[in-house]
């Protein structure tokens, strides 16, 4: 039997500490510029994280404006949406720090699953916030806002026009005119406002508009720290969501679940699938839960699919098959 030597490198503890602070700064070189170019663009981030409740808003002929009920209450908004950003952009080059600082002490095969893993946790984040934004979140809106806007509807009364009156009449443009009159009083289709023209102090024209709404009980006026807020935890928790082929290759590289195991129970899978996508949406109908409970069942099924051609072994053993072992069974170090 041929035994292969191999020396090992024991690192002292204070070169540990000197690694892991060198790391530590190339991090946070790294997360500068991105937290510049952030700030630089935060506003036009926040102007398009505001474009569903807008569209919303207007669909539903109520007010398209956000409040701030604060002075801060939009700077704190764009500066937390920066740091975001700036975490969520930095992230891979965060990572990488810290593999530079564990990958030392690892073996070869052990390195090969991180090498998986990485690249897949990320692609499904993507996926996962892609499809809350684009998908879930527009439909939430909308349920949110119908939702307030059926509540105590005011009883509204039509009678005829007392003698002499006439009523004024607006052209209905659904864009503003061009270089238009001082004291010109237009409705705005697009916007659903009605616009006037005037002047500012340095007699310029300027175009003042005030938002149309339909009547109703509640004032749905949101405010933009918690928009955000929301938009926000919802991303990340369909980011988590969407992790779930990761959860299902660790348990079954760990030997805590087995292929077998979850195929026997992909009933069971397909039922709490579609429990939480009935708790984690707020509407009611069938078709909005199936578009959580959906990916969700797709997302454990490519689990099961990943780990049947991605064994653990097979993974160690970078891809290929494993060496036969020695006629004496002992394989060769």
């Amino acid at each position: 039997m041929i035994r292969h030597q191999i020396a090992e490198k024991v690192m002292p503890f204070g070169e540990h500490l000197e690694d892991l602070r060198r790391r530590l700064v190339f991090a946070l070189w790294g997360i500068a510029p991105i937290l510049i170019v952030s700030m630089i663009y935060g506003k036009d981030m926040l102007s398009a994280l505001l474009l569903p409740i807008v569209h919303t808003l207007r669909d539903a002929d109520l007010s398209s404006s956000l409040i701030a009920t604060g002075p801060l209450e939009s700077f704190m908004t764009w500066f937390k949406l920066t740091l975001t950003v700036t975490v969520l952009v930095a992230s891979p080059w965060i990572l990488m720090q810290l593999w530079l600082f564990v990958a030392p002490g690892l073996y070869h095969n052990e390195r090969r699953f991180a090498y998986l893993l990485a690249p897949l946790s990320i692609f499904l984040t993507t996926c996962g916030v892609l499809f809350c934004y684009k998908v879930m979140f527009p439909i939430t809106l909308a349920f949110l806002v119908q939702f307030g806007s059926s509540i105590a509807q005011p009883d509204t009364t039509a009678a005829p026009l007392p003698t002499g009156v006439v009523l004024p009449t607006f052209p209905s443009l659904e864009a503003d005119p061009l270089d238009p009159p001082q004291h010109a009083l237009w409705y705005n289709s697009t916007l659903k406002q009605l616009r006037f023209c005037t002047l500012d102090h340095n007699n310029k024209p300027i175009i003042l508009g005030t938002n149309l709404v339909a009547g109703g009980a509640i004032a749905q006026q949101y405010r933009v720290s918690e928009y955000v807020g929301l938009l926000l935890s919802l991303c990340l928790a369909f980011a988590l969501a969407f992790q779930m082929p990761v959860a299902v290759l660790i348990l079954g590289w760990a030997n805590i679940v087995q292929i077998d195991f979850l195929t026997k129970y992909r009933k069971h899978a397909l039922f709490i699938c579609g429990v939480l996508g009935a708790f984690l949406t707020p509407t009611i109908d069938p078709f909005t839960m199936f578009l959580l409970a959906a990916p969700l069942y797709l997302l454990y099924e490519l689990g099961i699919v990943l780990l049947r051609v991605l064994p653990a072994s097979r993974v160690a053993a970078g891809f290929k098959k494993s060496p036969a072992p020695e006629p004496n069974g002992d394989p060769d170090t």
